[in-house]
């Protein structure tokens, strides 16, 4: 992995981990928690959805989007953890 995408993924992530705040309002670490969860969610997303024939796409918006599902995802599930 280059160190221009491993950074691309990094600001991706980091812009879906602030949507996924929006998005999950009250669910959610705070600002810097929620840019690591966006982070590990487009990791997470980069996995799952090739792996179950959704493909990414080359545009910022479409990644942009994939991470954040992503991240809303993981933060849902973080969730279900926490109050159990």
């Amino acid at each position: 992995m280059e160190f221009s995408s491993l950074l691309a993924m990094l600001l991706i992530g980091a812009i879906a981990g602030w949507l996924s705040g929006k998005i999950m309002e009250g669910r959610g670490f705070g600002l810097f928690g929620n840019i690591i969860v966006g982070i590990v969610g487009a990791f997470l997303s980069g996995l799952i959805f090739p792996a179950l024939g959704f493909a990414v796409g080359g545009g910022l918006l479409s990644s942009i989007f994939f991470a954040t599902t992503g991240a809303v995802i993981l933060l849902f599930l973080i969730g279900l953890i926490r109050k159990g």
